[in-house]
């Protein structure tokens, strides 16, 4: 026995190093998108029933996002194609940002089964295609573990195959957007007998597949509980990042009602970025009452709001016709000004043990053909987001100005105190490539300056890991 664990150990040493010499990033949920992901409730597995009880969510869903961003449906077959578009032309719900691709599907949790969307190290758009086992193997899953790579070749986009190095669903996770991965340990390294994903794995080992993968530095463990529920605790169902700096989250009481331990509640309540510094805490309440189904089936447990999701112009906010509804839209649509909150009807969803964030994915935009790091020449200039992003060794900052003029590249840290001048002199018209080094630079998240004569000066944000 010992000496299969250590085949095991050398495998997962060897992985990992191989691994190192990849570097992708995921993008945060906050960030432009050029779409959003859903697979539409389908029949052919689980019953018409269960498929027309869920499709007001999925219209509410498409009703709201076509306002912000494309909507790219996943349709079983054909048949289904036609009989969602009629269900959309008759709540007038326009077409023009809605495409369709036909992939059969095992149900509709494209968080957890669907593409995850990372930048490359040249800022390049990858999907990323990690094991899917119907979370821990309790259902069917084959059909949805096919899809990232699926969705891959439909929109050529090149894909990575992860299938054989870790299964994890993307609900499992959050991530801040500058190297915080917070998760529950029950629901990525369950090992029990009806919940089994990733055999023999250790934290350490799943942290070193995550953090070049994701372009995590940092990571927020809490226990969980296996066997809780079908996801064996997701964290998406009681945490979101509102942003880099701000968690949204329940109250104590309201996270024990949730069965999570205090241990863990004390873990959450604790937690720094990066460079060490706390979030700012939200908290929403849960429903006032039982959730009721909309043929008035009682639940028996109450719903959460954290499980929104973050659109371009929208956010979609999980709703139980409950009165507390309205306190957690208020209070959610507070912490997205830029952004209208819009409740979806969850009830019938819920009952399946799921709500607003387990059933989108967003696609991030691409990178632009022209200028660089997807951004447009203002008045002359042009600066691109240093990459990579996070970074340990030498990032780079990619420039581009109409004529000569006098640059100063300035980097401050998490304080506001100056550390080091990137660059300072006269740069030349046309494209320029500046290097950032970390060497001298501790782990933690910076912001670099740009001063360029005659232009209001542009402020970015950079992580360091170590």
């Amino acid at each position: 026995m010992k000496y299969i664990h250590l085949l095991i150990a050398i495998a997962f040493i060897s992985l990992a190093a191989r691994l190192e010499a990849q570097s992708y990033t995921m993008p945060a949920e906050d960030l432009p998108h050029e779409g959003t992901w859903l697979q539409w409730p389908q029949p052919y597995l689980y019953g018409a029933a269960y498929s027309s009880s869920l499709d007001t969510t999925w219209i509410q869903m498409t009703r709201a996002l076509v306002q912000s961003e494309k909507v790219h449906i996943i349709a079983y077959n054909s048949t289904e194609q036609a009989r969602i578009t009629g269900l959309l032309s008759s709540f007038n719900i326009s077409l023009t940002n809605v495409d369709f691709r036909l992939f059969q599907t095992d149900d509709v949790w494209v968080r957890d089964n669907g593409p995850i969307f990372v930048r490359d190290s040249a800022q390049n758009l990858i999907i990323e295609d990690w094991g899917f086992n119907g979370w821990g193997g309790k259902f069917s899953s084959t059909q949805d573990n096919a899809i990232p790579t699926e969705v891959a070749t439909a929109i050529s986009m090149p894909a990575v195959d992860l299938n054989s190095v870790m299964t994890i669903e993307g609900g499992a996770y959050m991530i801040d957007g500058h190297g915080v991965l917070m998760a529950c340990r029950s629901s990525i390294l369950s090992q029990t007998t009806n919940s089994v994903r990733n055999p023999g794995m250790s934290q350490a080992q799943a942290e070193a597949i995550l953090a070049p993968h994701l372009g995590v530095s940092k990571f927020i463990w809490l226990n969980g509980v296996t066997g809780q529920d079908i996801t064996d605790m997701h964290i998406d169902g009681f945490v979101q990042f509102a942003n880099d700096s701000t968690i949204v989250t329940m109250s104590r009481s309201d996270l024990q009602y949730w069965l999570l331990p205090d241990a863990d509640i004390d873990t959450l309540y604790a937690a720094t970025n990066v460079s060490g510094r706390p979030y700012h805490f939200v908290y929403v309440p849960l429903t006032m009452n039982n959730v009721l189904t909309t043929a008035d089936s009682n639940l028996g447990y109450q719903g959460s709001y954290c499980n929104y999701y973050i659109a371009n112009t929208v956010v979609l906010v999980p709703f139980y016709n409950d009165p507390n509804d309205s306190v957690a839209l208020r209070i959610i649509q507070g912490l997205h000004p830029g952004r209208t909150a819009i409740g979806i009807d969850v009830r019938n969803l819920y009952m399946n043990g799921g709500m607003v964030h387990c059933v989108t994915q967003q696609q991030p935009v691409a990178k632009a053909t022209t200028g660089i790091n997807g951004l447009s020449p203002d008045g002359g200039m042009l600066v691109g987001q240093n990459h990579p992003n996070p970074f340990a060794g030498t990032s780079t900052i990619d420039m581009m100005l109409d004529k000569e003029e006098w640059v100063e590249i300035t980097v401050y840290n998490s304080l506001g105190q100056q550390v080091s001048t990137a660059y300072s002199g006269v740069m030349p018209a046309g494209k320029e490539s500046i290097s950032i080094y970390a060497d001298t630079l501790a782990a933690g998240v910076y912001e670099y300056e740009v001063k360029i004569n005659g232009h209001q000066p542009v402020t970015r944000r950079m992580v360091v890991m170590k």
